[in-house]
């Protein structure tokens, strides 16, 4: 049951992508919900570019904190490995969390704007988090 679920939210995202990508839509008051589910994907989109740079940040964040440690921890192994463990992590949470999260609403139509709204949310919660992390204000 999983996977068909899984399975019909990649379909309805990937079509409500290039259909956000097609249209002029506008997001501030979509009017039907295949305009909410694009503009929810594209909101993800948003939310997992600005992360991702963030995450770039956040990576040379702790190398320079290894080159610094090398004294005090010469396998210099600590701060990169322990982010890249830190973020596998999140990704597997924010993944099953935005899952259940959707089941509430499974076979309908906001199926998977629910689904990728919490995505979008919860990403970026990562983002700041990250800034944080690098003692970057939000």
């Amino acid at each position: 049951m999983r996977s068909v679920a899984f399975a019909a939210l990649l379909a309805i995202v990937g079509t409500s992508a290039a259909l956000a990508q097609e249209l002029d839509l506008d997001c501030t008051s979509p009017q039907d919900q295949p305009s909410t589910t694009a503009c929810a994907v594209d909101d993800l989109g948003k939310a997992d570019d600005e992360l991702n740079a963030v995450y770039q940040r956040a990576m040379k964040y702790q190398a320079d904190l290894d080159k610094d440690m090398t004294e005090i921890n010469p396998a210099n192994i600590g701060a990169v490995k322990a982010l890249k463990k830190a973020e596998r992590a999140w990704i597997e949470y924010r993944d099953a969390h935005c899952e259940a999260v959707g089941f509430a609403n499974l076979g309908g139509t906001a199926y998977a704007t629910f689904v990728v709204g919490c995505e979008a949310e919860l990403t970026r919660n990562r983002t700041r988090e990250l800034k944080q992390l690098m003692n970057e204000s939000n």
